[in-house]
């Protein structure tokens, strides 16, 4: 008989309506323009970083400059004693890595150029 109760009906009636609203709710908030253009701007963001960090470690790898953690209590006139020889290498490769940076960037510019002409 509780399943034929017409109060009961109307509560079972009236919970599904709100968790339906809930649902409705829910998916227009996640599909609203505003919301998802916020999200794609912060994945850029993210994937930014992380590739600007990837790229700074592969750098450093290959011109040999590893960093060291700063360990509590090390002395800090010693600290950058050995990275100040490297710090000077690095300098001179600045104008290359500027070179090799304006051709790539002259290179994507040209293959937008091209593709957009078609």
């Amino acid at each position: 008989m509780a399943d034929t109760d017409p109060m009961e009906l109307e509560r079972r009636i009236a919970r599904t309506r709100a968790e339906l609203a809930q649902t409705v709710d829910a998916i227009a908030d996640r599909v609203s323009p505003k919301n998802v253009a916020r999200r794609t701007v912060a994945k850029a963001e993210s994937d930014a970083r992380r590739f600007l960090v990837s790229v700074g470690e592969r750098v450093g790898e290959a011109v040999g400059l590893n960093p060291r953690p700063v360990r509590p209590g090390e002395e800090s006139e010693d600290l950058w004693a050995g990275e100040q020889r490297e710090l000077a290498e690095l300098a001179e490769l600045g104008p290359i890595l500027v070179g090799v940076g304006a051709v790539l960037a002259v290179s994507a510019a040209v293959l937008l150029w091209r593709r957009r002409r078609r």
